[in-house]
């Protein structure tokens, strides 16, 4: 299996709707300067960009794929276009599986790939819960998001199981205070950052055979 050749590391940021992700990534490039890249969300990239959206189960399934693709090529021109930078990625591969109109399996089957290469594509997970958990709203701003706070509760749900599978899965919790929540998610990204810029120790997600 390939993994990534960025000189630092890649990490990803991903949860439920509404989580803080975005905001914790841009906050956190500000505070390090150049030391960090961000890889934008594929799927606002399509979307907002004039991809059609649809509710139909293969128009849903060729967005996903679409999103995947895209995902994959924005990480590999900002790895190689900044080869010594941190790579924080807003939203990773494995997060289509979680919206596929289908059993998770069935998206990395269709996309040719299992849920364990797609992990062992990311040195480390932060994952920012949903503040649809707490009945809080998740507009935030952006205009492509649709889901209502049980379609974000449940997404959440079904990303977590899988993003959890990485041996450096670290969760950010919902908490009513946004101010709080951020505060604690770039410390853990401090925190993240730290250790892997000076141990570079490699992530080793065990082989297994994709579902049939």
């Amino acid at each position: 299996m390939k993994k990534h050749t960025n000189g630092r590391c890649r990490i990803v940021l991903t949860g439920g709707p509404g989580g803080g992700k975005t905001t914790a990534a841009d906050l956190f490039r500000r505070e390090i300067g150049e030391r960090v890249v961000i890889v934008p969300e594929a799927a606002t990239l399509l979307f907002m960009g004039g991809f059609p959206r649809s509710g139909e189960a293969l128009a849903h399934r060729a967005a996903q794929s679409a999103i995947y693709h895209v995902q994959r090529n924005l990480e590999d021109v900002q790895s190689a276009s900044f080869p010594g930078r941190i790579l924080l990625c807003d939203r990773g591969t494995v997060d289509g599986a979680a919206y596929w109109p289908g059993k998770p399996h069935e998206f990395f089957n269709a996309l040719e790939t299992t849920l364990e290469a797609e992990l062992a594509r990311y040195d480390a997970v932060i994952f920012f819960e949903t503040a649809a958990v707490g009945g809080s709203a998740i507009e935030g701003g952006n205009p492509i998001r649709s889901e209502t706070l049980d379609q974000a509760v449940r997404l959440d749900h079904r990303l977590r199981q899988l993003w959890s599978r990485h041996p450096r899965f670290s969760l950010i919790p919902h908490n009513p205070s946004f101010f709080k929540k951020i505060s604690f998610a770039l410390a853990a990204l401090e925190s993240m950052v730290t250790q892997l810029s000076r141990r570079r120790l490699p992530v080793r997600i065990p082989a297994a055979k994709r579902p049939r």
